[in-house]
């Protein structure tokens, strides 16, 4: 499998709570690859959190800062980046992540989702009276645009990284050829 020779990059996108940060780090410990958040990454560049942001710049704001770290991210090689849950929102983004990297879709069931997320409050999107509701529109708004950029799409909740691994071997030889 060429991943060891020419380090392309592995992004993991699906909306928040789906495990993209947990299992991305196992996955770069696997691959040998480094590994990097990119919610966290913004975090660090601006020195507040997350709501912070949203509450000073609002969402645009928000994903204006996500694209530019995107446009960033894909330059580099060896590693594997968790992105936001909204990052395919535009339309740059999904292009600079499908030309720059093998893209994996974690699809987890709405319920789990909102198991996960439930008591956390760095999540902007989610501080509304019915959550799973909010999670059930954002999936209907971005499920295409995941499986529009993605190389692979992993269902289920219980997702490891050696589930990701064995279907990267099994079903992706081709696209580490693009």
């Amino acid at each position: 499998m060429r991943i060891e020779h020419d380090k392309r990059n592995v992004y993991l996108v699906g909306l928040m709570g789906a495990g993209k940060t947990t299992l991305g780090k196992a996955l770069a410990r696997r691959l040998s690859y480094g590994f990097l958040d990119a919610d966290r990454e913004i975090e660090i560049r601006t020195g507040v959190s997350l709501p912070t942001i949203f509450e000073i710049e609002g969402e645009e704001g928000f994903r204006r800062r996500e694209a530019q770290l995107i446009a960033e991210l894909v330059k580099l090689k060896g590693q594997v980046v968790a992105t936001g849950g909204g990052a395919v929102l535009r339309p740059e983004n999904r292009e600079n992540l499908k030309n720059s990297g093998l893209v994996i879709y974690l699809d987890v069931p709405l319920q789990t989702l909102c198991e996960r997320t439930r008591h956390d409050k760095n999540r902007p999107l989610l501080q509304v009276s019915d959550p799973l509701q909010k999670l059930s529109e954002l999936h209907t708004q971005r499920d295409r645009l995941y499986r529009e950029v993605a190389d692979l799409v992993i269902s289920g909740s219980r997702i490891t990284a050696q589930s990701v691994l064995n279907q990267m071997i099994r079903g992706t030889g081709e696209a580490w050829k693009r």
